[in-house]
């Protein structure tokens, strides 16, 4: 019985399938030789079946083809128009600008925002939350404070 190899890396199991191919082996026996080889979890049937179909047609690459994705939206344009209007008014807020460009998402807009031009989200105000027991006091008391005088 031989070793098997732990892990193998996809482009080494495809250059098996295409070595065994070459040697006018059947689909069905590359797959139980690739088991006794890599073990039952590497590749399924059915793929070594695709990948022997592709090299019969003519594939000679055993590598992954580089793919290009979905394309970006973001453009030059797209920033240059954002910048102005994040230029014009300092209050914007990603709500405002995707009123002005509704054809873009929000969460796109955000990364624009944050990661092209750098901004921070900040906050003028304080918030109870954020307030120490001090001045939590102080401020209950200037309440009570401003009730008080009313009622007079």
């Amino acid at each position: 019985m031989f070793n098997t190899i732990d892990r193998p890396a996809s482009c080494e199991m495809r250059a098996f399938i295409k070595f065994l191919y070459a040697r006018n082996v059947r689909s069905c026996e590359i797959y139980c030789q690739r088991s006794e080889t890599y073990g039952q979890n590497a590749m399924s049937e059915g793929m070594v079946r695709t990948w022997v179909r592709m090299f019969k047609e003519g594939r000679e690459n055993v590598h992954d083809v580089e793919h290009r994705g979905r394309p970006s939206l973001i453009t030059e344009e797209l920033v240059g128009h954002l910048d102005e209007k994040v230029r014009s008014n300092s209050r914007f807020t990603i709500f405002d600008l995707s009123m002005n460009f509704q054809n873009i998402s929000r969460s796109l807009l955000h990364e624009i925002v944050i990661k092209q031009f750098l901004y921070k989200k900040s906050c003028s105000r304080w918030v109870p939350k954020t307030l120490t027991n001090i001045q939590k006091r102080k401020r209950m008391g200037t309440v009570f404070a401003a009730l008080y005088d009313r009622r007079k």
